[in-house]
């Protein structure tokens, strides 16, 4: 049995909004597609979209293992993820392809005094490459792939974010895109929100699929997810 949500629910903005980067803040998967195509091909190998799927929203050092354990590539898992990154860093300097609705959202949500943390599997030069495109400030904590000892699917990066901005993850919206940062965001008991991109994410219980975030407020991330939780 479906029912409206609360007005107190509907008034109600987020602690915090923690946001996914590649495939949900940017459109940046196509670029680590590309790179791993490269990497493998130039070792003498082939790479397929379907090897490069299963890596979306992976852990760079899972990754890179996949990539060494399927393909010619011998250079180890930490030069690896460096000449990953080199690439994509490359292709993010010339173009940040934003996702539709993110920098809007973005903007809505510091004019509403709500912060927002970025938390992603890239690390620190790839998030710093995106982040000089955005205003100073646009993101109060910033945790990387590279700064957290258990990546995504593992909750940690999303418990330090709401750590590091001293807010109760049950009161933040996650905001994510693949299979295996929905896991980590639900796993750290943050409310999330899912906008699928690259790859399917499966129905989960404590995350509510949205199509787009065009168009969305601050508002309506709490009441999409109130809403979805009380059907």
């Amino acid at each position: 049995m479906s029912s409206s949500p609360s007005t107190a629910s509907t008034d109600r903005l987020p602690a915090a909004v923690l946001w996914d980067m590649d495939g949900t803040l940017v459109d940046t998967e196509p670029y680590w597609i590309n790179a791993e195509h490269a990497i493998v091909e130039e070792a003498g190998g082939t790479w397929s979209d379907e090897y490069a799927h299963q890596l979306v929203g992976n852990d760079l050092m899972v990754s890179a293992q996949f990539i060494r354990d399927n393909s010619p590539v011998e250079l180890d898992p930490v030069e690896i993820i460096e000449e990953l990154l080199r690439r994509v860093v490359a292709q993010v300097a010339e173009h940040v392809p934003w996702r539709p609705g993110a920098l809007e959202l973005l903007t809505a949500l510091q004019e509403a005094g709500v912060p927002s943390a970025l938390v992603t599997m890239s690390w620190r030069s790839l998030a710093d490459a995106v982040l000089a495109a955005l205003p100073a400030q646009t993101f109060t904590a910033v945790i990387t792939g590279d700064e957290v000892e258990h990546g995504k699917p593992h909750p940690e990066p999303y418990l330090a974010a709401a750590r590091t901005l001293g807010v109760n993850v049950a009161d933040c919206v996650a905001i994510e895109d693949s299979p295996t940062g929905v896991r980590s965001a639900v796993a750290a008991g943050v409310p999330t929100i899912a906008v699928p991109h690259v790859v399917p994410v499966p129905v989960t219980v404590g995350a509510v699929q949205v199509p787009s975030l065009r168009g969305l407020t601050p508002a309506d991330l709490r009441t999409v997810f109130d809403g979805a939780r009380q059907q």
